[in-house]
């Protein structure tokens, strides 16, 4: 069995390695690791949860020398905030006796503060493609040192419209660098950017891409509506011992805090919700209560499922079918991380089993269907998105919802309704004589002499 101790670390790397608890090295790692310190550009498809992360920071670390250049030399990139933290503490952590210096930056934050961070000298830099590039273009931020390039979740960017961003940060990157790519799955889009930009990468898959990990079990129910899906959600875990820990993933940031005051109901104190319009702290705060047991059960939306990183998750509850399969394979990732057991449990209307089908067929399995328990009342309720909609013919007289005023509309005072004709004295003269007093109009009288 390949252990850490058999790859070629430096004694003071080894420690760290070994003091953070890493014993045995996951498949993408032993596959990888010779390659990147060879300075290869590498192309990695591995499920999430296998520690692709550890996989290209520690042969960064590795051959990472001390340097007094300002400008950074190691460039990672990734799509959301949150795993830019946990990216770097995973670096932080493995250069604590080093003089490396990490910075991560995203919007959200100052980024006035953000410059002076940068302006100090940094040796790696972990960023948003979006703030990334504003710094760039402000000139604070130079990237001609740039000697390593890592793209995580590249496929999540392109999903999330980064693609022209990152294509503009390739191009003011030297072109002598060595590309690291990691993701969970290749589409067309992912294999368009290796071929534009890559040099003869190594492709390592430990996996195919779209298979699940072997240690996620999963279920799944047919169910009609929301309210009836909230009354199966509540019955099951209402049990404590078994849903320990759990992810409840949800379609879009409206649907994520209806879900959340209406849990809230019922376990009061357990729940947190994070989704992209809560601002930054809070979503870091919601994060750090679930993973150190504060909250029992997180409610996320599909941008958040990237790069969660929380140990011991004992359920993923997909509370709606994810249209696109891919994001399924990332919410389910959430759970049997790090060689432990987990259950993942997706919750499925009508209209929704054809995007069942998607994600079986990208699985190559079929999830096991379950009966909804007896004690679960099958609610004939419906939220707005639910009931079924009059469609009227086309009424050009008709205005939509978007010429309605804003709630900063109020109707003008009766004098100021009145329309502005210019000057009074103008308007009696023209009024008694029919026509405009041009007598004192010097330019007036000049064009009619011609």
């Amino acid at each position: 069995m390949l252990s850490f101790e058999d790859f070629k670390l430096t004694n003071t790397l080894r420690n760290i390695v070994k003091d953070l608890g890493y014993s045995e090295p996951t498949p993408i790692q032993a596959a990888s690791f010779n390659m990147l310190c060879a300075g290869k550009d590498v192309v990695g498809i591995a499920q999430t949860g296998t520690g692709k992360t550890l996989a290209y920071a520690l042969p960064i670390v590795r051959n990472l020398k001390y340097s007094n250049n300002e400008n950074p030399r190691v460039l990672i990139m990734v799509p959301t905030r949150e795993l830019v933290v946990q990216v770097v503490d995973s670096l932080k952590a493995l250069t604590v006796n080093t003089n490396n210096r990490v910075l991560g930056v995203y919007g959200g934050a100052n980024i006035n503060t953000q410059k002076l961070q940068i302006s100090e000298g940094i040796d790696m830099l972990v960023a948003t493609p979006g703030r990334l590039y504003d710094l760039a273009l402000s000139r604070v931020l130079q990237l001609k040192n740039i000697q390593k390039l890592v793209i995580d979740e590249v496929d999540v960017m392109l999903d999330l419209g980064f693609r022209h961003q990152l294509i503009n940060i390739l191009d003011l990157l030297p072109s002598r660098r060595q590309n690291i790519m990691f993701s969970a799955t290749m589409t067309s889009d992912v294999d368009a950017l290796i071929t534009d930009f890559f040099v003869n990468p190594e492709r390592i898959s430990v996996a195919l891409s779209g298979a699940p990990l072997k240690n996620i079990i999963q279920f799944r129910y047919e169910v009609p509506n929301y309210y009836t899906k909230l009354n199966l959600v509540r019955s099951l875990t209402t049990d404590r011992e078994v849903y320990y820990r759990l992810i409840i993933f949800v379609s879009n940031k409206r649907m994520a805090d209806r879900l959340f005051l209406s849990l809230s109901e019922s376990f009061k104190d357990e729940c947190c919700v994070i989704h992209s319009n809560k601002t930054q702290n809070y979503r870091l705060r919601s994060i750090e209560q679930f993973r150190n047991g504060v909250n029992r059960i997180l409610i996320a939306t599909d941008v958040m499922a990237r790069g969660l990183d929380i140990d011991d998750v004992s359920h993923v509850i997909n509370f709606d079918t994810p249209k696109y399969p891919e994001n399924y394979m990332h919410r389910i990732g959430r759970t049997g991380r790090a060689k432990r057991k987990g259950i993942s449990l997706l919750l499925s209307k009508e209209n929704e089993l054809g995007y069942k089908d998607s994600i079986e067929e990208l699985m190559k399995i079929k999830i096991n269907k379950l009966v909804i328990p007896k004690e679960v009342e099958i609610s004939k309720e419906l939220i707005d998105e639910e009931r079924s909609q009059i469609k009227e013919h086309y009424n050009p007289n008709k205005k939509s919802d978007l010429d309605k005023p804003g709630p900063a509309f109020h109707e003008k005072s009766e004098k100021n309704q009145k329309e502005n004709l210019g000057g009074s004295y103008k308007r009696i003269i023209a009024k008694k004589y029919k026509k405009p007093k041009t007598k004192g109009d010097k330019n007036y009288n000049r064009r009619n002499k011609k």
